[in-house]
């Protein structure tokens, strides 16, 4: 997986963003209120990666791409806080989490809906490891415009491989697919390990060897952590 990125000098905004703000955008209720206040210390909006500071043109999906430094106050962040920030904020972020004397880079899958250009869709996180904050930077990706460094960059960070001709959003579509079909297999071990009677095993194991053969069709398993949490 990939690691932080080194950002042109010129896109630095270097603003921190009031948690408020994004309570007041997201409309969050008090105990995702409460998330932000046990889990961040302080929001950064580190860089702004626009025509007009990188050099790259934007595009209709991708006019810029922000960069948020999130500092945590522990050692966890739950992706619905991610969320809420990716919701108030109308471009795609790439989020570099900081903890004691580690990074991680962490980003969703951003682009406006179908139904509505006003409004995002945001997928799952893709995350890199967790890295020494002192570790060199990576170039960013060479590319012609914004949209294909964002796409390259979420390339990177996604578990597995693409399958032939998969575009990205299908890609994307995919692992999330793949996912939930993990937490359902996990699920349906758990049941098993807990069922006594032998012909409701029976049926359980059955349930376990449709959604592993499901788990395949889709490519294979990820066992990947979808939260950050870790």
């Amino acid at each position: 997986m990939t690691g932080c990125y080194e950002y042109p000098k010129a896109a630095r905004f270097g603003r921190v963003v009031p948690k408020s703000k994004i309570y007041e955008a997201g409309n969050l209720t008090a105990k995702q209120r409460q998330r932000f206040v046990d889990q961040v210390d302080q929001i950064n909006w580190a860089y702004k990666l626009a025509p007009e500071t990188i050099n790259l043109s934007g595009t209709p999906g991708v006019p810029e791409i922000q960069v948020f430094e999130v500092r945590l106050r522990g050692s966890k962040i739950d992706s619905e806080v991610l969320n809420a920030i990716d919701k108030a904020i109308p471009f795609p972020i790439l989020f570099e989490l900081k903890k004691g004397d580690e990074r991680r880079l962490i980003a969703a899958y951003k682009r406006p809906s179908e139904a509505d250009a006003s409004k995002w869709v945001v997928s799952e996180y893709f995350e890199a490891n967790w890295e020494p904050v002192d570790k060199s930077r990576l170039s960013l990706p060479r590319t012609l415009d914004l949209g294909t460094l964002y796409d390259n960059v979420l390339k990177e960070l996604m578990p597995g491989a693409a399958l032939e001709g998969e575009t990205l959003q299908s890609r994307v579509s995919r692992i999330e697919e793949i996912r939930a079909k993990e937490r359902d297999i996990d699920w349906i071990k758990s049941r098993l390990a807990r069922e006594k009677q032998f012909n409701k095993k029976v049926a359980i194991n059955a349930e376990l060897r449709a959604a592993t053969s499901e788990l395949k069709q889709l490519g294979g398993g990820l066992k990947s952590d979808p939260a950050a949490s870790q």
